[in-house]
C-alpha cells in the first residue's frame, strides 16, 4: 500500500527563508540553504521550496554568513539540491516552459505551478507533455469566505476562480499529476487544516492531493488522514521551531498506526 507522506514547506522570500502568517506577513529565519540539510537529515518524505518573492531577486545582504549570498532563485536551487536526500517540489514565478525546465536542471523533481496554470490553463496540458505528469504539481490557494471559497492568484492577491473543487478537476483533466492545497485563510495560525476543503477537493479528484495550512500540533496530521482523503500533509511553519521535528511527527503517527515510514534520523 502507497505510504502517506508528511511534506515540509520551505517558503523563500528575496534570500531569505521566511515564516508567512495569512499570506501578508512575513518573519525571516535565516539562510536558505541550511534547514534544508536539517530537514533531510530528519528524514522527511519530500520537500516544497516555493519562491513567493516579488521579483527574481536575492540578497541576504550578508557576506559572513560563510555560504555564498546567491543573487537568483535558480542558484539557490542548485545549492539546495546538493543538501538532500529527498525529492524537491519547487514553485513560484514560473510563467514558461523554459521556467520548467530550468528548474529540473538545477535539480527540482517537480514543479509546482500556480499563477500561470490560473492564466492560462492550457499551460498544463503543455507541461504534462513536455515533461510528465508526475513532474506537475498544481498549486490552489484557497481563501475560504462567508459566501464560499475562492481560489486566488499572485502570492494570494488576485481572485481566479470561485470554486476550488471544479478548479482541481479541471487541472487533473488538463494533466496535473499532483495537486497542492492550501488555505490561505488558515496560513501560521495553527487552528489546524481546512478538513471539509480538503475532504471535498480529495473526493472529486484521482490524483494525489497533498494538505496544507495551519498546523500547529502533530494531531493535526492524523485528523487530516482521518477525516480526508489526502495523500501527503504538508506543513511549514511548525518545522522550524522544534529540533528534530520531522522525526517526531512522524514519530507520533507511525505509534498511531498510520500509514507513513517509519521514523529515521539520517546521520551524514
Amino acid at each position: 500500500m502507497k505510504k502517506n507522506r508528511m511534506i515540509p514547506v520551505l517558503l523563500l522570500r528575496h534570500g531569505w527563508l521566511v515564516q508567512s502568517k495569512g499570506f501578508n506577513r512575513y518573519q525571516n529565519l535565516g539562510n536558505p540553504v541550511w534547514s534544508v540539510k536539517r530537514l533531510s537529515e530528519w528524514a522527511s518524505d519530500e520537500l516544497i521550496y516555493l519562491d513567493i518573492s516579488s521579483e527574481d531577486k536575492h540578497d541576504m545582504r550578508r557576506d559572513d554568513i560563510g555560504h555564498p549570498n546567491r543573487q537568483t532563485f535558480l542558484e539557490i536551487i542548485q545549492d539546495v539540491s546538493k543538501e538532500t536526500f529527498m525529492p524537491i517540489t519547487v514553485g513560484g514565478r514560473i510563467r514558461t516552459l523554459k521556467d520548467i525546465e530550468e528548474r529540473l536542471a538545477f535539480g527540482a523533481d517537480k514543479i509546482a505551478i500556480n499563477t500561470q496554470a490560473l492564466a492560462e490553463p492550457a499551460f498544463i496540458e503543455q507541461a504534462s507533455r513536455e515533461f510528465g505528469a508526475q513532474c506537475i504539481v498544481i498549486s490552489i490557494d484557497v481563501l475560504r469566505k462567508p459566501e464560499g471559497c475562492q481560489v486566488l492568484s499572485e502570492g494570494g492577491t488576485k481572485v481566479m476562480h470561485d470554486n476550488p473543487v471544479s478548479w482541481a478537476k479541471e487541472a487533473q483533466e488538463r494533466g496535473a499529476g499532483e495537486i497542492l492545497l492550501n488555505s490561505i485563510d488558515r496560513d501560521g495560525l495553527k487552528t489546524g487544516y481546512d478538513i471539509e476543503l480538503l475532504r471535498d477537493v480529495s473526493s472529486a479528484v484521482s490524483i494525489p492531493v497533498i494538505g496544507c495550512g495551519g498546523v500547529g500540533t502533530w494531531e493535526h496530521f492524523a485528523e487530516a488522514f482521518d477525516q480526508t482523503g489526502v495523500d501527503a500533509v504538508a506543513a511549514a511553519n511548525i518545522f522550524h521551531y522544534t529540533d528534530q521535528s520531522v522525526f517526531h511527527a512522524k514519530k507520533f503517527l507511525f505509534k498511531k498506526q498510520y500509514n507513513v515510514r517509519p521514523p529515521d534520523l539520517i546521520t551524514i
